[in-house]
């Protein structure tokens, strides 16, 4: 599926920007939109510099009119509802037959709602949110959870390709989003830890290089670990996956746990914390700033 294939990417983000890329450099025929104009402008400068050739158009529905699929990758529900289903919204566009893949995280009742909203229309839908951070999307080493029917999911593996380092059909519709939250409260579960560790290495006077190079080869080692102790002890925070981010998905995730009747509180509890550090100024510090609530000794 490419060449003639033409793609619909809206949201030209951390995330968004090099995912049209790739598709670009995939041989697709990619028209690109973002809220942003100065953003898109920079965007466009950067692919004529590299020699792709992408499309720009003023409006959601301006994009996708004639798109065989359109991927979207925006901020969070009330974003998504305005790129799709609000006015000159993909959806008032986008023809009979198409493919709809949404990379953004939302919540699972969003997801199932704009999979009811594209049935109608009879557009397929996958819910494909991603995990793997600015690093990833750039590298195109993404892993994609996904929710939606069997022929979608076939559909839109061909277009996910080139960005991916796994994808998985895990379900339904929405089931990629229930996904993506239990993907994010490992993650926080894992940071509060890790924040906890280093804390207690510092405060005892270990070598952190030495205590780091004894403990993750064992059965602490996580990603985390790996990535981010070696900024977590420098006090380095200026990149990668912003708490903001976080805590609206940690937000999704508390949501849907209570609808299901569960306690989560290792999420809520580090969900409070990163408002702790929001309240200190930290909303667009990567989540590794988790430990910055927790003072040195």
């Amino acid at each position: 599926m490419t060449g003639s294939t033409s793609i619909a990417f809206i949201g030209l983000g951390v995330m968004g920007g090099p995912l049209t890329g790739h598709l670009a450099r995939a041989g697709f025929a990619v028209t690109a939109y973002n809220r942003s104009p100065e953003r898109a402008r920079r965007w466009k400068e950067s692919w004529a510099e590299e020699g792709l050739d992408i499309a720009f158009a003023d409006i959601p529905a301006q994009a996708a009119k004639g798109a065989d699929v359109v991927c979207i990758c925006v901020g969070n529900d009330e974003d998504l509802a305005s790129v799709t289903t609000g006015e000159g919204g993909v959806l008032e566009t986008l023809r009979e037959g198409a493919l709809l893949i949404d990379h953004t995280t939302t919540s699972a009742a969003m997801a199932r709602q704009l999979g009811a909203a594209c049935a109608k229309k009879k557009i397929g839908f996958v819910d494909a949110p991603v995990s793997g951070g600015e690093a990833g999307a750039q590298n195109g080493q993404l892993a994609i959870m996904c929710g939606g029917s069997e022929d979608a999911m076939e559909r839109a593996r061909a277009v996910m390709q080139p960005y991916a380092k796994s994808i998985v059909h895990v379900g339904d519709v929405g089931a990629g989003q229930t996904a993506k939250m239990a993907n994010q409260m490992c993650i926080a579960g894992v940071l509060g830890g890790l924040s906890e560790a280093i804390r207690l290495a510092q405060a005892a006077g270990l070598d952190l290089d030495k205590t780091y190079e004894a403990i993750s080869g064992g059965a602490a080692q996580s990603w985390q670990m790996d990535n981010r102790w070696a900024t977590m002890t420098a006090g380095e925070f200026d990149f990668g996956f912003a708490i903001d981010w976080m805590r609206k998905d940690l937000g999704y995730a508390l949501d849907e746990a209570k609808r299901l009747g569960l306690a989560s509180p290792i999420t809520a509890l580090v969900d409070q914390f990163y408002a702790d550090v929001q309240a200190d100024g930290g909303n667009r510090l990567d989540t590794s700033a988790l430990i910055k609530r927790l003072p040195k000794k």
